[in-house]
């Protein structure tokens, strides 16, 4: 078997987690936080875009059946985990405050959760009054119709609130004459209310967590990609999650019900920047972090799940993984010594690291797979048109690892950084061709702006990732990572 053969048949994944679910099993490794998040220790789980978020969240979908098996544990998604998010139903709804959505979460979670445990009930053949008592009153209100998605669930909740808007008291009659009953209510009822039926939210989701308790069974309601489902208003967002983590905070003692929120840091940070008393309240929770061994091991994990590589070489997947020192010897036959070659340059893994870190300094594993499919791609080109290197040892060569890299910058730069940031595109774009290092000065004659413009636009852009903060604070300098130097065709140098 000759190496490009080999390339041919190797294959790295996809960057999406979502589009290889059912391989990612077999190059993942149970990391101490992955563990922790197993075991229910953890409920919220942070990270930079890209940074395996939903990969955790997949393993998690695909662990389903092994821990109601095993911990008696359901998780249930309570967002869309691929295609158009639950939650972007609300982007035309942002007139609601932070207390109507808190209600809204609570009562969408509730919905959730009964109409799973009615099922299990009747499927069982098991009668539950208390639990009878909760199914009959949403059901009353049209919130427990089954066989729904979950988008017309979350209609059903909204369609609830808008009733009740704006006093959300016990009842309301609409222009039409027609008055609807409010039993389940967003307060305490007072004992006379109790006594009509009236009953709150917590009070509910409290009487079905102790039938949940009965049966030992644990609920996870699980939601990712909140950052694509509130993605049309950064003022929508806010409200909305604050009040998820404040909902969050609120049914922490519930033992049986559980919320799982996946979050990236840079949204979180946002959340508490514009203020919010209880983040530090916000403790069981994991940060995703990736260090130069960590992508290592994942750049090997995915080489060593390809049997041919592994006979190519003639090296086991054991053997290969069994330490990080023959992790990095199996790497360097892989890959050559340097992509740029030179004694001041850097080692074939410093540089992937290097050019796929945006202006935080942190490289996503995104990325970097994203790095790996591109220069097989090129290889693979190289090898068709007859390249002279066809016989070389290393199954990727420097060429085309470097031009790889032009791949990765243009989807980073136009599908994430000018998607979620439409406003600043056009600033971005002026940057093209010019060179990679500016001070304010430089910018505002680039951009055609005011100086305080400027420097709201750069403060944005440095939260965005694409600038890098240097120099001091008389004399600032903002320096673009490489990852974004191929798309916008950057010249290396001080403006």
């Amino acid at each position: 078997m000759n190496r490009m053969s080999v390339l041919q048949e190797t294959v790295f994944g996809t960057r999406i987690a979502e589009d290889e679910v059912d391989e990612l099993h077999t190059y993942f490794v149970e990391t101490d936080q992955w563990k922790k998040l197993l075991s229910g220790e953890v409920d919220i789980v942070f990270g930079s875009k890209g940074s395996g978020k939903s990969a955790l969240y997949s393993l998690l979908v695909a662990q389903e059946n092994e821990l109601r098996v095993k911990d008696r544990t359901l998780f249930i998604a309570a967002e869309n985990p691929r295609g158009t998010p639950v939650f972007r139903e609300l982007s035309a709804k942002s007139n609601l405050s932070e207390e109507n959505f808190r209600s809204l979460w609570k009562l969408y979670f509730l919905s959730i959760s009964a109409n799973y445990l009615r099922h299990h009930l009747t499927t069982s053949n098991i009668k539950n009054q208390e639990a009878n008592e909760v199914f009959d009153l949403l059901s009353e209100h049209g919130l427990l119709a089954p066989g729904i998605t979950l988008l017309t669930r979350l209609k059903s909740v909204l369609e609830y609130l808008r009733k009740l808007a704006p006093s959300f008291e016990g009842s309301v009659t609409d222009p039409t004459g027609v008055t609807y009953g409010a039993k389940i209510t967003f307060e305490e009822p007072s004992i006379e209310e109790r006594s009509l039926g009236y009953r709150s939210l917590d009070n509910l989701l409290a009487q079905l967590n102790n039938v949940f308790s009965i049966y030992k069974i644990t609920v996870w309601l699980a939601l990712d990609r909140l950052d694509v489902a509130f993605s049309d208003s950064e003022t929508l967002e806010a409200v909305a999650l604050r009040s998820l983590f404040r909902t969050y905070l609120d049914m922490l003692s519930l033992s049986h019900i559980k919320v799982k929120i996946f979050l990236r840091d840079d949204i979180w940070s946002k959340i508490v920047k514009g203020g919010f008393r209880e983040a530090s309240h916000v403790t069981r929770s994991i940060t995703l972090s990736w260090d130069q061994k960590s992508l290592l091991n994942l750049i090997v994990r995915r080489l060593v799940s390809n049997e041919s590589v592994c006979k190519f070489y003639k090296m086991s997947q054991k053997e290969v993984l069994k330490s990080a020192e023959q992790q990095s010897l199996f790497f360097y036959k892989v890959f050559p010594p340097q992509v740029d070659v030179g004694k001041s340059k850097p080692k074939t893994l410093d540089w992937m690291l290097s050019r796929t870190a945006d202006g935080t300094k942190r490289t996503a594993p995104r990325e970097l797979i994203h790095l790996l499919l591109a220069a097989r791609d090129e290889q693979l080109k190289l090898d068709e048109l007859g390249s002279s290197d066809r016989e070389q040892l290393y199954l990727i060569g420097n060429s085309s690892i470097r031009s790889g890299l032009l791949s990765v910058s243009k989807a980073r730069f136009e599908q994430t950084l000018c998607a979620e940031k439409p406003s600043l595109q056009p600033y971005l774009q002026k940057l093209e061709g010019q060179k990679t290092q500016q001070t304010p000065l430089t910018l505002t004659t680039i951009w055609g702006c005011s100086n305080e413009q400027t420097t709201i636009i750069i403060e944005q852009l440095i939260e965005a990732g694409f600038f890098e903060r240097r120099g001091t604070r008389e004399k600032p300098i903002f320096w673009v990572p490489m990852l974004y130097r191929g798309a916008l065709k950057l010249i290396q140098g001080a403006a």
